[in-house]
């Protein structure tokens, strides 16, 4: 046997084979590392999959969360993660923040900032560029859709008010909510952030519509113009 097989999982006992403990014991049986194996399939010349990705992990303090944020090329970093196994784990990992938004949509009536954050922040909390999104309710604070408005760059974004307004039209919301994503971290609004948010409530009085709140969003916090009484 090879160097380079003898760390292959398929010459492990079945009962230590990620797939097969899936199959046999269930998904909740396995590690991080385990499941990310699956994933990628193979390892490299000196180590399993397994180990692998308990390096790859272990690179990201085992957080799934930060391993999330990993681009492409800094998966490719790692002997044995070439392009078509790094894009299986960004693939792998975004499907599971879309499941965790869509989970927060079917469970989510507006009754408070915090019932905002945890509906946003799986969708915008830990992206690296800013981007503005709107969330239109009805009358009784339920959640009818969310537009993304506009993607920008590391600090800015771009809003046009008019195409806010004839969402809502659209949809038959009664009322909106702003929410955009700090890169930074920071929480607190920018003057452009203050002077945004005046322009829409003003524009969406003229249509009996109400702005509800604007939140700021980072990866563990956010800021609510509501409850810090800027509406």
């Amino acid at each position: 046997m090879t160097k380079s097989s003898s760390f292959s999982i398929k010459h492990w006992s079945l009962g230590d084979q990620p797939r097969e403990k899936l199959k046999v014991q269930g998904k909740n049986t396995l590690s991080n590392a385990e499941l990310v194996a699956i994933v990628i399939g193979s390892g490299n010349s000196s180590e399993s999959a397994v180990v692998l990705c308990q390096r790859i992990l272990l690179s990201v303090d085992n957080n799934l969360s930060e391993l999330g944020k990993l681009s492409i090329r800094q998966l490719m970093k790692f002997k044995g993660i070439g392009e078509a196994k790094a894009i299986s784990i960004v693939a792998a990992l975004e499907l599971g923040r879309r499941r965790r938004g869509e989970v927060a949509l079917k469970r989510l009536q507006i009754t408070s900032s915090k019932s905002v954050f945890e509906y946003m922040q799986p969708m915008i909390g830990e992206l690296p560029h800013e981007e503005f999104w709107i969330i239109y309710l009805n009358n009784s604070n339920k959640v009818i859709q969310r537009n993304q408005l506009s993607k920008g760059g590391i600090t800015t974004t771009v809003v046009d008010i008019r195409l806010v307004l004839k969402a809502a039209l659209e949809v038959g919301a009664t009322s909106i909510i702003l929410a955009h994503n700090h890169p930074s971290g920071t929480l607190q609004p920018s003057k452009s952030d203050k002077q945004l948010t005046d322009k829409l409530i003003i524009a969406s009085k003229s249509l009996d519509i109400q702005v509800l709140d604007h939140l700021i969003i980072t990866e563990k916090a956010y800021f609510s113009f509501m409850d810090e009484k800027l509406l």
